[in-house]
C-alpha cells in the first residue's frame, strides 16, 4: 500500500477580479494593477484604499496564493479499488483509469493511499483520516453504505450508484454499444455473436450483469434476433475470451461477427479463431471494447471502441476537489465513447 502523503484542497473562495471591481465601481484592470502595487497607476488615495478593504472583506485570494496553499496544507485523499491488484494489473483499462487519476493527482501536488480488494474491508482509520476518497468500479450497496460511514467526500470512478448525492464519472457504455451494433447491422452482419463476463464481488456471492452484456441483449431483443447460442458469459480473461469463442465457432451456425466485452477478450478470441484455421474479417469478422495499446498491432488490427479510462480518472479528481472546495450540488458526469474501425471488420466506413 502506497504511503499516505499531504493533500490540501484548494479555497473555498470564488472571488474574482471583476468581483471587487462591480462592488467598487472600477475597472478590474484597475483592481489587478492596485493589488499589483502598480506605482504607476494614477487613482486617488480612496479608491486604492476602497479596493485592498473590498479585496480584504471579500477573502479574495491571488491565483499564486491559492497554489500556494494546495501545496502546503495538509490532508489525505484514499483510492479504493474494486479490483484485486493482480486483477487489475490483468486489466489495461483499469491500469490505465489509475494512472489517470495518478497523474492528475501530480499535476494538483496531492498525495494519496491505495486499498485494493480484499476479503474485508479497507482499514476504516485509513478512510476517517481523509479529506474524500475516490472509488473505482463496482461496489454493493452493503459497501457503498459503509463508505460513506468512515469518508467524508466520495467520488465514484466508472460507477455511477443508484443513491442520490453522489459524484460519479463514467463512460456511457450501452449508448456505445447501441452505436457499434447499428453500425455492424447496417454493414451487413446478421448474426452477431456476444462473448464477456458477469461481475463478481469478492466479498460474498454477489453477481450482476456486466453492462456491455445487457447493453447486447437489450439491442439483440429490440431488434427481434436475441439468440442466447450466440451470446456466451465467461470470465473477463484472455483465457475466457478464447474458450468461448471456440464454443462459438463450433455451432453449425456459427456467428459472422464476434463482439467481444473487451480486448483481452478479442486476443484470446483470434488465437480461437485463428487455431480453426479461419480468417478475420472474411469468415469472421471481430469488435471489442477499450482500444487498448495493443489492438492496432493485432493481425488484422482490431476494431474496437475507445474507452476514455485516463480521462475517467482525471475527471474523479478533479470532482473529489470541488467537492473539497465546497460544492454541494452532485454531478454525475458521462464521458464520449468513440468507435475506432480497423480491419477486423470490413465494408464499415472509417
Amino acid at each position: 500500500m502506497q504511503k499516505i502523503v499531504s493533500f490540501q484542497p484548494p479555497p473555498s473562495t470564488s472571488v474574482t477580479l471583476r468581483d471587487i471591481a462591480t462592488a467598487v465601481g472600477v475597472s478590474a484592470a484597475t483592481v489587478s494593477r492596485v493589488l499589483n502595487f502598480d506605482a504607476t497607476l494614477s487613482v486617488s488615495h480612496k479608491t486604492r484604499q476602497s479596493i485592498v478593504e473590498a479585496a480584504e472583506a471579500m477573502n479574495y485570494e491571488s491565483p499564486r496564493q491559492r497554489k500556494r496553499a494546495t501545496r502546503t496544507a495538509e490532508g489525505k485523499i484514499a483510492l479504493v479499488h474494486f479490483l484485486r491488484p493482480k486483477e487489475e494489473l490483468s486489466d489495461p483499462y483499469y491500469v490505465a483509469l489509475r494512472l489517470g487519476i495518478e497523474r492528475r493527482c501530480a499535476e494538483r501536488q496531492l498525495e494519496y493511499v491505495k486499498a485494493y480488494q480484499t476479503d474485508s474491508f479497507p482499514d476504516a482509520n485509513i478512510l476517517r483520516d481523509t479529506a474524500g476518497v475516490i472509488v473505482i468500479g463496482w461496489h454493493s450497496p452493503e459497501e457503498e453504505a459503509w463508505l460513506h460511514t468512515h469518508a467524508p467526500h466520495i467520488v465514484f470512478a466508472d460507477f455511477t450508484p443508484l443513491s442520490a448525492g453522489i459524484d460519479s464519472v463514467t463512460n456511457d457504455l450501452e449508448a456505445a454499444m447501441n452505436e457499434l451494433l447499428d453500425t455492424l447491422a447496417g454493414s451487413g452482419y446478421r448474426r452477431i455473436g456476444f462473448a464477456g463476463w458477469t461481475d463478481r464481488l469478492a466479498r460474498g456471492d454477489i453477481v450482476k450483469p456486466e453492462k456491455r452484456f445487457m447493453a447486447y441483449e437489450a439491442w439483440m431483443r429490440k431488434h427481434g434476433c436475441f439468440d442466447p447460442a450466440l451470446c456466451l458469459l465467461g470470465q473477463n480473461t484472455e483465457e475466457s475470451g478464447y474458450e468461448l469463442a471456440l464454443q462459438l465457432l463450433g455451432t453449425a451456425q456459427r456467428p459472422d461477427v464476434l463482439v467481444t466485452a473487451n480486448d483481452n477478450m478479442a486476443v484470446g478470441a483470434y488465437r480461437a479463431i485463428h487455431k480453426l484455421g479461419l480468417k478475420i474479417p472474411t469468415d469472421i469478422a471481430v469488435a471489442s471494447f477499450n482500444d487498448i495499446s495493443v489492438a492496432r498491432f493485432m493481425n488484422p488490427p482490431l476494431t474496437t471502441v475507445r474507452l476514455p479510462a485516463e480521462e475517467i480518472g482525471e475527471t474523479a479528481v478533479e470532482l473529489l476537489l470541488e467537492r473539497l472546495a465546497g460544492r454541494d450540488l452532485s454531478k454525475r458526469v458521462v464521458l464520449e465513447s468513440r468507435i475506432i474501425w480497423r480491419s477486423s471488420t470490413v465494408d464499415i466506413i472509417k
